[in-house]
């Protein structure tokens, strides 16, 4: 199925999408840093309710991606490209391990942190600069990174 549409449209409908994304994090509590810090706190003060959204996430997430599986274009008309690795290795798991360290620290995960900026909250505004930086750190990393076997 080729339905493509202009730019213009993608561009409109991805900006609508990323607004009702932020929407449902602001009124889900993910955007936050206290409640997600409370949530995180399991041997304290510990607040479930988030356990709800994400369990409500994966449940959307699960049937988004079946249904993206057994299709090659978006309903936009742009190629599907899903992931296809599935070793769990050294760098997948230092990775998650950094960011579920740096998501306890600070209470504040990526999209989140886009919702707190656009809000004009100082701390929205470090962690996105921070994280502009540690993705830039691991394009460098990469970039210098030697090909497996050679």
């Amino acid at each position: 199925m080729k339905n493509h549409i202009s730019n213009t449209a993608a561009l409109s409908f991805s900006l609508l999408s990323g607004l009702i994304f932020g929407i449902g994090l602001i009124l889900a509590g993910m955007a936050n840093p206290a409640k997600v810090l409370a949530f995180l706190d399991v041997s304290g003060w510990w607040d479930p309710s988030l356990g709800l959204v994400m369990a409500g996430a994966i449940g959307i997430g699960l049937i988004a991606f079946a249904i993206a599986k057994r299709r090659r274009h978006s309903y936009l008309g742009f190629s599907i490209q899903l992931p296809t690795n599935r070793v769990i290795d050294k760098r997948l798991v230092l990775g998650s391990m950094a960011f579920g360290v740096g998501w306890g620290l600070a209470g504040i995960c990526p999209a989140p942190a886009f919702v707190l900026l656009g809000a004009g909250s100082g701390k929205g505004f470090i962690f996105v600069v921070a994280m502009v930086i540690g993705m830039g750190i691991y394009e460098l990393l990469e970039h210098h990174r030697k090909p497996a076997g050679k």
